[in-house]
């Protein structure tokens, strides 16, 4: 079988919501803010896949790149992205800074919380995608649902906490951060069935989106590890039910049974 279902990771954030989408019954009353689909156990594949909820603005941070990552005793850097799959009216990312900033500059707006307003909070809507390249000083605003896909390496500085009681990194932060505008052009699947939304050349992982019909077909890949992501429908993969909200890694090809159609997320490194 090359087909494996990764476990269902829910955790707890001061950002996060008591009540999560029908998706994800398990969360109870705690404040999860974060799904995480890693593993399996004994394993560390190379990509995390997580969905986010979010009743608050997550902190002002940034990931280092690889070489940076590598330099600090860290496998690797973490470059990511988000698609939105729910946001409330008036929803925000910050990504990027309105204009460019040197480090004293960075280091001294992330002390006396000026940051917050340097930061270029984007308006958003359902279907919306962002590349978010490691370096790139960011953060997710309230009111926010999206699926994240993302290097696996547990390295995030924080810049800025809104006075929250966590610790910050500024020192590791503003060294890799590029505080400049988000120059990215957007790009919204809201009304496509099919999209090549990151490539290698890019990113260190390939993205796309796809819509399954009603039927038989094989999904995966000959090059190292693939993530099958459903967004909607389902049905039976090498003969395992799949659903919506599921996270399945693939060491090859599989069969892929589908009885109920709809979107998914294919990444492959």
């Amino acid at each position: 079988m090359t087909a494996r279902r990764l476990a269902t990771k829910y955790v707890e954030k001061p950002w996060g919501r008591d009540r999560l989408p029908a998706l994800f019954p398990e969360g109870g009353e705690r404040r999860i803010g974060e799904v995480w689909f890693d593993g399996p156990a004994g394993e560390h594949p190379p990509l995390l896949v997580k969905y986010i909820f979010t009743s608050e603005r997550l902190s002002i941070q940034v990931h280092p790149n690889d070489t940076q990552g590598r330099a600090r005793g860290l496998p690797g850097g973490k470059s990511e992205c988000w698609l939105i799959l729910d946001a409330e009216p008036g929803a925000t990312l910050g990504m990027g800074t309105r204009e460019p900033l040197d480090a004293e500059i960075l280091r001294a707006a992330a002390l006396d919380g000026r940051i917050e307003e340097l930061m270029d909070w984007k308006p958003v809507r359902p279907g919306d995608f962002f590349y978010i390249p490691a370096g790139t000083v960011h953060a997710i605003g309230a009111g926010v649902t999206l699926v994240e896909v993302q290097q696996n390496v547990d390295v995030t500085y924080r810049l800025y906490d809104y006075g929250r009681p966590r610790e910050l990194h500024l020192e590791d932060g503003v060294a890799v951060s590029r505080a400049a505008p988000y120059t990215r052009a957007p790009v919204s699947i809201a009304e496509r069935s099919q999209a090549h939304l990151l490539d290698r050349d890019e990113a260190p992982f390939n993205l796309d989106l796809k819509t399954l019909p009603v039927g038989r077909t094989h999904i995966g890949t000959s090059v190292r590890q693939g993530w099958f992501i459903p967004l909607e429908g389902a049905g039976t993969i090498d003969g395992e039910p799949w659903a919506a909200g599921q996270c399945w890694l693939l060491d090859g090809e599989a069969v892929l049974d589908v009885t109920e159609a709809g979107k998914t997320l294919f990444a492959t490194l």
